[in-house]
């Protein structure tokens, strides 16, 4: 495994793979890596000829208030764990080299940023689809490999690859989960004995919610007031940001549930914020 800090080297080496013929994978992570990035790397390993994973925590998605400076770091173990999956490429550049003195640009998905966890984390999805726009421009990959978990994620990039016209194609990947249905997280390493216990309340409501809709509810509202509830009985949860039925490709919410619908969730349980969905086919 090649392990590369310098941006315009990753850049210089993908294009010559590119140019060869060979397809390049991209998987984008902050690092503190579990079975849910270990899925996306091997989805990648499956599918293309050079597989590249960037680690990079990245400071413009984090807001003032937010776990910037605490976020899990483990470069050691992740280099571990990327290599023993024989990928080919580690991209771990610095905050300098990626926003360099005098950085000035953004890139902003409109209608999108403001809706579910944009309302609680103002500027966040701008520092997401910033930070992405520039790894496709200097891995220039042919596929890059995202998880269904951070879903509005998912749809800000998809949103920006296509108005943008950048080249590569946006792989979903599944949400993984632990043994009692908890979303991977790094942010779930936050979690005290108990707080860990009280984190499967979101799947568990959420789940409850897919279940009534599979079984004949179409409206939204008594599906979200049916997850709210599911949360509210876990007394470890100390606020809920929000219980959501909404379109899959807007995040709009609806009145009625159509094909397809959206159930996510956002909670704190302490210091912790945890996100989960469900996207339900009808």
């Amino acid at each position: 495994m090649e392990i590369i800090r310098i941006p315009r080297i990753v850049q210089d080496t993908c294009k010559k793979h590119r140019m060869k013929g060979r397809s390049v994978g991209l998987v984008p992570t902050m690092g503190a890596l579990h079975e849910g990035h270990l899925s996306l790397i091997r989805r990648s390993r499956m599918e293309n000829d050079i597989t590249v994973v960037s680690i990079f925590v990245n400071p413009l998605q984090f807001g003032p208030s937010e776990d910037l400076a605490r976020y899990p770091r483990d470069i050691e173990g992740d280099s571990s764990k990327i290599s023993s999956l024989e990928t080919d490429i580690l991209f771990l550049p610095d905050d300098a080299l990626m926003y360099s003195p005098g950085f000035a640009t953004s890139v902003e998905v409109a209608g999108i940023f403001e809706k579910l966890c944009g309302r609680f984390r103002p500027g966040h999805f701008r520092g997401v689809a910033t930070v992405v726009a520039k790894l496709l421009n200097i891995v220039y990959p042919t596929r890059a490999y995202f998880g269904q978990k951070d879903y509005q994620q998912t749809v800000v990039i998809r949103r920006m690859v296509k108005d943008l016209n950048l080249d590569p194609e946006v792989v979903i990947c599944p949400t993984i989960r632990e043994h009692d249905g908890l979303a991977m997280s790094s942010r779930n390493a936050y979690l005290g004995p108990e707080e860990r216990l009280a984190a499967t309340a979101i799947y568990r409501s959420l789940t409850r919610g897919a279940e009534a809709v599979l079984q004949g509810e179409r409206s939204a509202r008594r599906i979200r007031e049916m997850v709210e509830e599911g949360l509210r009985a876990e007394k470890l949860i100390d606020r809920i940001e929000y219980a959501a039925a909404v379109d899959p490709v807007t995040l709009d919410d609806v009145e009625e549930i159509g094909r397809e619908i959206l159930l996510a969730a956002a909670v704190r349980i302490g210091n912790t914020r945890l996100i989960d969905n469900l996207l339900v086919n009808v």
